[in-house]
């Protein structure tokens, strides 16, 4: 039975992906050896990781202002090492979720953080709108898509501080103006590669200005000078996620992939709201495109665990909602195929009639 994969992370792949990264780990580049077995400084590897870095400066269109690197450590790495690099006195932060959350906690340790607004009073349901930033704050931090609360943020924030921007798990999935921010970190786990790599686009002239001495491996500019190969990088994941980003491009790019996104959630979003069974959980003018999240209506409610078993029992798995929210959660990232969102409407269609 195909199995259709709606985990939240890490998560599906494209079969693109999982084919060309299988193939390297039994013989890579013709060397005759593993992908997990070469050394990160041979020739073959390098042209692996320039490659990828040059992928994302060509598909999400990175000004010369700007530099990628690859990382370990994961997005929560980032929520220190941003702080560590740019806070002196005063940040500003929008709570959005768990993960905006962690960031704020983190980024205290360095100094003082104004959290501009939050939607903790509903359970994170919505994006909070019509807030202020003090002029003092020396960037603001968002997390662009909520995984847990399926929120994302669709407008983005147009300030005059550094704009710093959590887009683990709907980077790629959308173009960005990356002029506009300071530094966009993701892990990989969502839209790019196995996890183990963390992705960073940085604006250079924003760096070298806190006050504090940085240690080596938490300073961007290190990373930066050394093409990522300050300390071994993590080389499966990176050759992952350059199958991934030579995907993208065969797809025809962001553009296409934003309105196959657009398209998915849609059609799910359609059958959620027409169901007599379910509701969505998140307002909707702030429902993500990447987690959609619902769960029975009350008067349903005892169902709950029999449409989970119900929906199993046709290859759906990965779809039962993360605690803080209960129900369902539908992970749809870009390399989720239409016909599996399709598989999941027409089981929520038929549970509806059996009941």
């Amino acid at each position: 039975m195909k199995k259709h994969n709606f985990y939240a992370g890490p998560s599906i792949l494209s079969e693109y992906t999982i084919k060309n990264t299988a193939a390297a780990v039994e013989n890579f580049a013709g060397t005759g050896l593993s992908l997990l077995e070469v050394s990160h400084r041979g020739k073959e590897f390098v042209a692996v990781n320039d490659e990828a870095r040059a992928l994302v400066k060509e598909l999400l269109d990175v000004p010369d202002t700007h530099e990628v690197v690859f990382l370990s450590g994961g997005a929560s790495m980032q929520f220190c090492m941003v702080p560590y690099n740019m806070l002196n006195r005063k940040a500003a932060y929008l709570d959005t979720g768990t993960w905006a959350s962690k960031a704020i906690k983190e980024a205290r340790l360095f100094g003082e953080v104004e959290v501009v607004a939050s939607s903790k009073d509903k359970n994170y349901s919505y994006i909070p709108k019509n807030y202020t930033i003090s002029p003092d704050a020396e960037y603001f931090h968002i997390t662009t898509n909520n995984t847990i609360f399926g929120t994302e943020i669709h407008a983005i924030p147009q300030v005059h501080i550094p704009l710093v921007a959590d887009m683990s798990s709907d980077i790629f999935a959308r173009p960005i103006d990356v002029s506009q921010y300071g530094i966009i970190y993701a892990g990989a786990q969502k839209n790019l590669a196995p996890a183990g790599v963390t992705i960073i686009i940085v604006r250079k002239d924003a760096l070298g200005k806190v006050e504090r001495p940085i240690p080596s491996m938490l300073d961007y500019r290190i990373h930066i000078d050394n093409d990522s190969m300050f300390n071994t990088p993590p080389v499966l994941p990176i050759y992952s996620a350059l199958q991934t980003l030579k995907w993208y491009r065969e797809q025809g790019g962001i553009a296409v992939m934003q309105q196959k996104n657009i398209g998915k959630a849609a059609v799910l979003y359609d059958e959620i709201d027409r169901n007599r069974l379910f509701r969505g959980t998140a307002a909707v003018e702030d429902r993500s495109l990447m987690n959609v999240c619902f769960v029975m209506n009350d008067e349903y409610r005892e169902l709950e665990n029999t449409f989970g078993e119900y929906a199993s029992a046709q290859g759906i798995v990965g779809i039962k909602g993360h605690r803080s929210v209960g129900g369902f959660r539908a992970s749809i990232y870009n390399a989720m195929p239409r016909s599996s969102v399709e598989v999941l409407v027409e089981a929520m269609k038929s549970f509806e009639k059996k009941n």
